[in-house]
C-alpha cells in the first residue's frame, strides 16, 4: 500500500506503508516480522507487519496532521482481511469500485477488495489517532478454509471467488472481549521459531472463527436503538470514560449524564455494541488487565486487592468462571 496527501498528483510525493508484501514472500514457510516507524509531511505512523504462509498480519497507529489522505494499492497479492478499528473513525471511498465504506471504532468485518486508489477521510475529533488491526489471508487459502463453514462466510466466499469487492455483512459488529484477547496475544506473543509460526497460525483462525460466528448468531433484520453514528460515538466515549475511571467507576445515572444518553439508549446500547452489559464489560476489562499482571509476575493476592475483592478466593472464582482455569495456572 503506497500513501500520499489528498492530492496524489506527483509520483514522488507517494510512500510506501511499511513493505511491499510478495506471493513469494507469503509461500515461505517462516515468521517474518517487520517494524516500522515512518514520518509524512502530513502525519506519522508506527506499522507491524508478520507474514506467515498464506497470511500477513498488519496492526498499527497513526497520527495525521491531515484528515484526509490518498491511498492506493499496487501489485498486492489478491487477499481477504479481517479488519479491526480499535480507535478513532474513517470513511474510504474506493476510486475504482465506487464504494464508501465507514469504519467506526471497536467495530469489525472482513472485507475482499481486489483493488484499491481512494481517499481517506478521517475523523478530526479523534485525539487518540487512528488504530487498526488487520489480518490478510490469501484469496486462495481464504476459499479452501470457507468450504463448509456456515451460511455467511459462504455466501462471502462466493462473491471472492467471482472476483467482487465484497464484505461479510453491509453492517459491521462490535469486537468482542474474546476478539481483543486474541488480538493482544498476537500483538505480545513470546513465542520463538515453529511454536510462534503454530501460535499465530491458531490465533489467526480463532479470530476468523470468532468474526464468522458473531455474524452468523446476529439477525440482519436486528434493529438498533441507536439511531445514528453519532449515538454510537457516545457509547464508545462512555466506555472510553468507564475505563479510564475504573478505580471509582460511575453509577449508570451518572454515565448517562456524562455521556449524554438516557438510560435506556446508555444500557441497551452498551449491549447492542459490546454485547454485555456496562459492567460486565467493566468487569471483563478487569479480568483482561488481571490477567496481563499474572503474566508479568504480579502476585495474585495483589491483584485481588487492586480489583477490590474482599480474598484470594474471591478473586479466583471469578477468574475461573472467566477463563476456564484458576489464576495461578494462567502464569504457565
Amino acid at each position: 500500500m503506497i500513501v500520499c496527501d489528498e492530492y496524489g498528483l506527483e509520483a514522488a510525493h507517494w510512500t510506501q506503508l511499511g513493505q511491499h508484501v510478495s506471493e513469494q514472500l507469503l509461500m515461505q514457510p517462516l515468521v517474518t516480522e517487520m517494524r516500522h516507524k515512518l514520518s509524512f509531511p502530513f502525519g506519522d505512523a508506527e506499522i507491524v507487519q508478520i507474514v506467515l504462509p498464506n497470511i500477513l498480519i498488519i496492526y498499527g497507529d497513526l497520527a495525521l496532521r491531515k484528515h484526509q489522505i490518498r491511498m492506493r494499492a499496487v501489485d498486492n497479492p489478491d487477499m481477504i482481511e479481517l479488519h479491526f478499528s480499535l480507535a478513532g473513525n474513517s470513511r474510504v471511498t474506493n476510486r475504482v469500485s465506487g464504494r464508501t465504506q465507514t469504519f467506526i471504532s471497536n467495530l469489525q468485518n472482513i472485507l475482499y477488495i481486489p483493488e484499491f486508489d481512494g481517499d481517506v477521510n478521517f475523523d478530526h475529533k479523534s485525539k487518540a489517532g487512528y488504530k487498526f488491526f488487520e489480518v490478510h489471508f490469501t484469496s486462495r487459502h481464504f476459499l479452501e478454509l470457507a468450504k463448509d463453514s456456515g451460511e455467511v462466510l459462504s455466501r462471502f466466499a462466493d462473491q471472492v471467488a467471482s472476483g467482487r469487492p465484497a464484505e461479510l455483512a453491509p453492517g459491521s459488529l462490535p469486537i468482542t472481549m474474546a476478539m481483543h484477547a486474541c488480538i493482544n496475544d498476537i500483538i505480545n506473543c513470546q513465542q520463538q521459531g515453529r511454536l510462534k509460526l503454530l501460535f499465530l497460525q491458531a490465533k489467526c483462525l480463532e479470530l476468523l472463527t470468532l468474526q464468522a460466528q458473531s455474524f452468523e448468531r446476529t439477525p440482519p433484520s436486528s434493529r438498533s436503538v441507536l439511531r445514528s453514528d453519532y449515538e454510537k460515538d457516545l457509547i464508545i466515549q462512555a466506555k472510553d470514560y468507564l475505563v479510564q475511571h475504573m478505580d471509582n467507576p460511575p453509577s449508570l445515572t451518572e454515565l448517562s449524564r456524562i455521556a449524554g444518553l438516557n438510560m435506556f439508549k446508555l444500557k441497551n446500547g452498551f449491549r447492542e455494541i459490546f454485547n454485555t452489559t456496562v459492567y460486565g464489560y467493566l468487569n471483563d476489562v478487569r479480568m483482561m488487565q488481571a490477567k496481563e499482571q499474572l503474566l508479568t509476575g504480579v502476585s495474585i493476592k495483589e491483584i485481588a486487592l487492586q480489583l477490590g475483592y474482599g480474598s484470594v478466593q474471591h478473586f479466583s472464582k471469578a477468574y475461573s468462571r472467566k477463563f476456564g482455569l484458576p489464576p495461578g495456572k494462567s502464569r504457565k
